[in-house]
């Protein structure tokens, strides 16, 4: 790696939004780590000098910590965590599982935190920790309902992202919590707004302007903060 060239860390990268943010920072010239939680065809047939391709579950402690180990003295000017979930998110609360709204949370809100935490090491000066978010996470702009469980957990996400950059505010962190926009993914489906090239190149122009800027920023995929 060039001294002036950028790193990026992606976190959930087999398919929709992680894989076509990896391709869209390979094309920009970064060096890009992403992961996958299982093989993926998608991912591994992409085939680029300055690409790697770790597996990983942000939901296994153990398993991050060996991804951590694995990528010892490597520092990332970018570790974007897009690993997340929408489980039975069209059911009202009390129609979904215990045990399934609790994995909906521990996997969209709790597991990113802590692998922002236990990754934190490696974010380089200058760098910038991003986690996928959504417009739905916000409690203010929710006046339609809907989404419950899927809802919460990004509200949580937000909420703990900020105060996971208080807690590290003295390092001056920059974090940035992202909307995608409605993307047309296996998630999102076929009526959404937007495609996912339209999404993922949005998202990357956002992060090239605000690396690095100290300060928990939630914004969508043109760069509008978003009411919390």
């Amino acid at each position: 790696m060039t001294q002036s060239q950028k790193s990026a860390l992606i976190v959930g990268a087999s398919r929709g939004l992680g894989l076509g943010l990896v391709e869209t920072f390979l094309a920009r010239g970064w060096r890009v780590t992403a992961t996958q939680r299982t093989p993926s065809p998608q991912l591994g047939r992409l085939s680029a000098e300055a690409l790697r391709i770790e597996t990983a579950d942000i939901d296994d402690d153990a398993g991050v910590a060996a991804l951590h180990d694995r990528l010892a003295g490597q520092r990332f000017d970018l570790i974007f965590v897009v690993a997340g979930v929408a489980t039975q998110a069209h059911d009202p609360l009390h129609a979904v599982p215990r045990s399934v709204a609790a994995q909906v949370f521990l996997t969209n809100a709790v597991s990113p935190i802590r692998f922002a935490e236990a990754f934190l090491d490696r974010l380089a000066p200058g760098g910038s920790l991003a986690l996928m978010s959504s417009v739905l996470g916000s409690v203010s702009l929710n006046d339609s309902g809907g989404w419950e469980t899927y809802r919460a957990s990004k509200a949580a996400l937000n909420t703990l992202a900020r105060s996971f950059e208080i807690r590290h505010r003295a390092e001056n962190l920059s974090v940035l919590i992202l909307h995608p926009g409605w993307v047309r993914t296996e998630m999102g489906g076929a009526e959404a707004d937007i495609d996912v090239a339209t999404s993922v190149t949005g998202l990357a122009d956002v992060i090239t302007d605000r690396l690095g800027r100290p300060g928990a920023h939630y914004l969508d995929y043109t760069g509008k903060t978003l009411p919390w």
